[in-house]
């Protein structure tokens, strides 16, 4: 049995619950160090290592048992439609009717194993968060630097970073130089974070801000430290998401959620049908063999078996339509779900935004220039403050790139041969500066060349500057980047038009505000200086270096917007759809970003995800359609967010590419990752991929989710008026004491044959006009509306009508009626014709609810017509090939008798035109 507590080797005692509990980064080193039992330079012992991962155990994220084979199978058949077909193929069985209990069965297995087959592409986001894990570490073990594996790793190891390594665990920083992380991935923080191994900070400050901590799966980019490991495994932040993964439940779609409401509705009027014909046929002394045998029929009649079946394919075909617009579907439901959407909360970096820090203007005394292009792209233009593309570049501009150039460490390279495309090696923040130098010609490897490097005064957290030093031909000269204030702080001179003159305080006093209003459009600013040195000092120290320079101007960039996503959320609104920005960043940076596409309009607000930790789900609740943008979030945040929105009763999409993204995109109804930039935790948990990165992608997802929705409503509308009509046709000849118009057989003939294949072609057709300027449709909005009852009502007695009619005529009516053997057989067959073309012609009338067939026009799905043809073909051959005849229980007619029920048949044509107009003019009044 694991021991709760462990003696450390300094003798004292450390609890895992105390551990879960210490805000590590409030404390002092010393404290954490003597708490965790551990020495700095000896670090653990061999022996007490092992201890230790005794009592926590390894450093792995644990997974929960996923569901058996078996359990999978039979949890299919807890539907209600599935027991009452489970029932009426056992009650058929017993009756001795054992060709109608096998097909039935075989329908309901079918449908099993297609259910099994969907829910086995298993989730793989905790496997996805085992691979971010580093496979080893360096620590301090027995006093000496060692390289162990990670899953070795527990309390009190002291980590070796440098930059490259990946963080194996949670852990609080002893010193650090230069250290630099990129946490974008778990925290959604666009530029590396600096860390400072001596800040102390208070109990509640946000993940994002934690500068003296580190976390696993993140990357160190920068510079060197030593740190404490404090957590391991599922303590982690990591492992904190993993549990949010796994504890996220798996609740049914809206379709499901609506397909099982008519599953029910249908069960209970069989159910229901079958009650009054037993009642009747007792009242009338039936036998009860007979009855049974309605029973059965009823319920077949009742259930339209083929739609589970239907449903799929066409969500497949859905699947195929997107992933052609690089939207990769990984649930199936998803397709549909994603069409009912009215909320996208969205992740800013990577995802509205490319991630890639860009140049966007650049500010000297005498020129002031505004930077095109994205990313780390070197095509791009220099433009005027008025618009105008600027003729060449400036003397001044020119001079401050080549200093700022000079002065980073980052490197970029073309992604392949030719290609404007970079790919950045080193600091995001220099690698922008980098590509702005491409833009305007100034080649790195030139420049260092003919200005080698030969001294460097690396960035410090106090200085807030980088300073490096390089010869001239007959000189050197210093180059400067650092924050703008603590840059003028150090200069006694500026360059303008190519003049150096005095900073005089009102110069000074130009440049600070310039540097505020590039700060408050959200771009991090840079200030960049020079100084000329006659001979190299004999000292490179900061007092012999930083003072005296030359200011030469200032640089902004930002991690830009997507080029495309402005008009993505544009077309959202259109489509009714409230987008909401979600973000670890800066709330200044994600207002802006979020004002720029227009994500945050007039009356819109932006919240810190310190005040949403305040707020209880009920003051979230009320407040949460008024907030457009929440910044500095942790991810139990995100999925409080998706949380509050689907309270509201919305149908909520999350797009993200962060391990931070991925508890809310499980939690979300439809879950979106992005597929370059996207980690393996993301796509892992989401429902859809987006191929392309492309966050107008999802619109054209959205688009294809509605005409996924549009067709499988078509589809069960068909599909539910053509189990109308025939519940209709035996409910009343039973009650007119008339024997069975239709067998289990035959009824299961129209079900899966007659009606399946208009039922797949509806599934394929085209999109209405108007489909993306409606409103989303609400979680508990029924497939078929009130409206559409009414419609389904009339369609379903005109189909049973005339089913009835040729039924009665096929006996004798409207003379004597004669039931005989040989009678009987001929009635069903005409009711079988009959009905079989009635639903065929039924089709062409569901394409539209309201709009006439001459209008739609009946030959613009071809499939449609296809699929009418072919059932029609069918319907013939088991009439008049023996075989097939004998099989179903019919007899070949003469050919004035199969044109009789062809012609009766059509006049449901007439009836969907005018239940249509009559629609029509109801909802012109309304």
């Amino acid at each position: 049995m694991r021991s709760n507590h462990v003696v450390a080797s300094g003798g004292s005692l450390l609890s895992e619950s105390e551990s879960n509990m210490k805000h590590w980064h409030s404390l002092e080193p010393g404290q954490i160090l003597q708490g965790l039992g551990v020495s700095r330079g000896r670090g653990l012992s061999s022996e007490e290592a092992e201890s230790r991962l005794r009592t926590y155990g390894p450093n792995a994220l644990a997974e929960a048992p996923k569901p058996t084979l078996l359990q999978q199978f039979l949890g299919q058949f807890k539907e209600f439609l599935v027991l009452l077909l489970l029932a009426s193929a056992a009650v058929s069985a017993v009756l001795g009717e054992v060709e109608d209990a096998a097909v039935i069965g075989a329908i309901v297995l079918l449908n099993a194993i297609i259910g099994v087959v969907q829910e086995r592409r298993a989730e793989n986001a905790l496997e996805a968060l085992k691979r971010m894990a580093a496979p080893t570490a360096r620590v301090i073990r027995d006093s000496q630097p060692a390289t162990v594996p990670a899953a070795s790793i527990v309390p009190g190891d002291i980590l070796l970073l440098e930059a490259g390594d990946t963080v194996p665990a949670d852990a609080r920083l002893l010193e650090s130089a230069l250290f630099k992380v990129d946490e974008s991935s778990l925290t959604g923080e666009s530029v590396p974070v600096e860390k400072d191994s001596s800040a102390l900070l208070v109990a509640d400050v946000p993940l994002g801000d934690r500068v003296n901590c580190v976390y696993m799966g993140t990357t160190a980019t920068y510079g060197r430290a030593t740190a404490v490991v404090v957590a391991t495994g599922m303590n982690t932040e990591m492992g904190k998401i993993a549990s949010m993964l796994d504890q996220a439940p798996t609740e049914p779609t809206p379709l499901q959620v609506r397909l099982a409401a008519l599953g029910k509705m249908l069960g209970i009027v069989a159910i229901v049908m079958v009650g009054i014909v037993f009642a009747a046929g007792v009242f009338r002394g039936e036998q009860m063999f007979e009855m049974f045998l309605t029973a059965v029929s009823l319920a077949v009649a009742a259930i339209p078996e083929g739609l589970p079946s239907i449903v799929t394919i066409v969500m497949a075909v859905g699947v195929q339509r997107m992933a052609a617009r690089n939207a990769i579907i990984r649930s199936l439901p998803a397709v549909e779900t994603l069409g009912s959407a009215n909320v996208i909360c969205s992740d800013k970096t990577g995802t509205l935004t490319t991630n890639q820090m860009t140049v966007r203007r650049l500010y000297t005394l005498d020129s002031s220039l505004k930077v095109t292009g994205e990313g780390y792209s070197r095509e791009g233009r220099f433009v005027m403050e008025d618009g105008t593309e600027a003729s060449g570049v400036p003397p001044s501009v020119e001079r401050l790139l080549t200093c700022a150039v000079l002065c980073c460490d980052a490197r970029v390279k073309p992604v392949s041969v030719g290609s404007s495309d970079m790919e950045l090696i080193g600091d995001p923040t220099e690698g922008a500066i980098v590509v702005a130098g491409l833009k305007a010609g100034i080649e790195q490897s030139r420049l260092e060349q003919s200005s080698p490097r030969v001294a460097e005064i690396p960035f410090d957290s106090e200085r807030k500057r980088m300073t490096t030093v390089h010869r001239l031909p007959e000189s050197y000269v210093c180059c400067t980047k650092g924050a703008p204030d603590e840059m003028l702080e150090v200069c006694t001179h500026v360059l303008v038009s190519g003049q150096v003159m005095p900073l005089t305080p009102s110069l000074k006093e130009e440049i600070g505000r310039t540097n505020a209003h590039l700060a408050e459009a959200a771009l991090r600013v840079l200030g960049v200086a020079r100084r000329e040195l006659p001979e190299l000092p004999a000292d490179i120290s900061v007092g012999s270096v930083e003072k005296g320079m030359v200011f030469l101007g200032l640089v902004g960039m930002q991690d830009p917007p997507r080029p495309e996503a402005a008009a993505a959320v544009a077309e959202c609104r259109e489509a009714g759809i409230t987008p909401v920005m979600i973000t670890g960043d800066h709330k200044n940076t994600a207002v802006a970003i979020a004002r720029d596409i227009g994500i945050m309009t007039e009356g819109s607000i932006a919240v810190l995800g310190s005040e949403l930790a305040q707020m209880s789900d009920e003051e979230l609740d009320a407040e949460v359609e008024s907030i457009s943008v929440y910044a500095r979030v942790a991810p139990e945040h995100k999925v409080r967010i998706v949380s509050a929105w689907r309270r509201k009763g919305k149908v909520v999409a999350m797009t993200g590419d962060g391990v931070n993204d991925a508890p809310a995109l499980k939690a979300a109804d439809i879950g979106a990752a992005m597929g370059k930039t996207g980690t393996d935790v993301a796509k892992s948990a989401s429902h859809m991929i987006l191929a392309d990165d492309n966050f107008a992608t999802i619109v054209a997802a959205v688009r294809e989710g509605r005409v996924v929705f549009d067709n499988i409503k078509k589809a069960v509308f068909y599909l539910t008026s053509c189990n109308l009509g025939e519940i209709m046709v035996i409910f009343t000849a039973i009650l007119l004491g008339l024997p069975r118009p239709l067998l289990p057989i035959q009824i299961l003939w129209l079900n899966l044959i007659t009606d399946g294949l208009p039922a797949l072609a509806l599934g394929v057709d085209p999109p209405a006009r108007d489909l993306m300027k409606r409103k989303p449709r609400g979680r508990h909005e029924p497939v078929v509306s009130r409206a559409g009852l009414v419609r389904l009502a009339v369609y379903g007695l005109a189909i049973g009508g005339l089913g009835l009619w040729s039924f009665a005529v096929g006996l004798g009516w409207p003379g004597e009626l004669h039931i005989t053997e040989e009678r009987l057989l001929h009635a069903r067959t005409m009711c079988l014709l009959t009905m079989s073309f009635a639903q065929l012609f039924h089709a062409f009338s569901c394409r539209s609810e309201l709009e006439s067939l001459l209008e739609v026009g009946p030959f613009t799905n071809r499939a449609l017509v296809g699929a009418v043809v072919l059932s029609g073909t069918l319907q013939a051959l088991i009439t008049y090939v023996p075989v097939l005849s004998r099989l179903f229980n019919v007899v070949p007619n003469n050919g004035v008798e199969f044109a009789e029920a062809m012609g009766l048949a059509a006049a449901v044509l007439l009836v969907g035109e005018v239940t249509k107009l009559v629609s029509r003019r109801v909802t012109r009044k309304a």
